[in-house]
């Protein structure tokens, strides 16, 4: 089996599901290492809700949905921070298909997408705990940069540059600065 990564919605019943998986498996690690306990059912709901993902939707965002053997299990999100720098985010993996090479495929097809949308440059911010994912940016290509934001959850800040501007999302089809 092979991944295929393509736009979605990202309010799609998919897309809903693979950011609730997402959100409570790093929402449960951040209270687990710091109070012993796993995100509260309400304060879940609450978090989830307040994240909607409209900011990754065209004309200046995509959510790429990842799917292996046609299952959603995946996903990686771009939007457009200036004219010349996009945001990677929502970068995720399904527990069980990890280590098959899917994070690299979404970050790859991310970094299309934002050249597809003129961006020459690539940011995102990460926590400390979260050892796997500022290994899997550094194998990448990403390398610690200044905090371009004030989230309360960030602690480490990545940038890569995407080299050429593409004037359309290469392999990413459906994936246009005007959708």
């Amino acid at each position: 089996m092979t991944w295929t990564i393509a736009p979605e919605p990202y309010d799609s019943p998919a897309a809903t599901a693979l950011w609730r998986a997402y959100y409570t498996e790093v929402s449960d690690r951040w209270y687990l290492l710091r109070e012993g306990r796993r995100t509260g059912a309400e304060e879940l709901e609450r978090e989830i809700a307040r994240e909607s993902g409209a900011e990754l939707a065209p004309p200046r965002g995509v959510l790429l949905v990842g799917r292996w053997g046609g299952e959603p299990a995946g996903t990686a999100g771009v939007r457009l921070l200036d004219a010349g720098t996009a945001e990677l985010t929502r970068v995720y993996v399904a527990r069980g298909l990890r280590g098959r090479g899917g994070a690299a495929a979404l970050v790859g097809a991310a970094e299309e997408a934002a050249r597809g949308f003129g961006a020459g440059r690539m940011v995102l911010d990460t926590r400390g705990d979260l050892v796997e994912a500022r290994a899997l940016y550094a194998r990448l290509g990403y390398r610690e940069t200044e905090a371009y934001n004030d989230s309360p959850y960030a602690e480490h800040w990545f940038a890569k540059p995407l080299g050429g501007r593409a004037g359309r999302a290469g392999r990413v089809e459906g994936v246009s600065p005007t959708g």
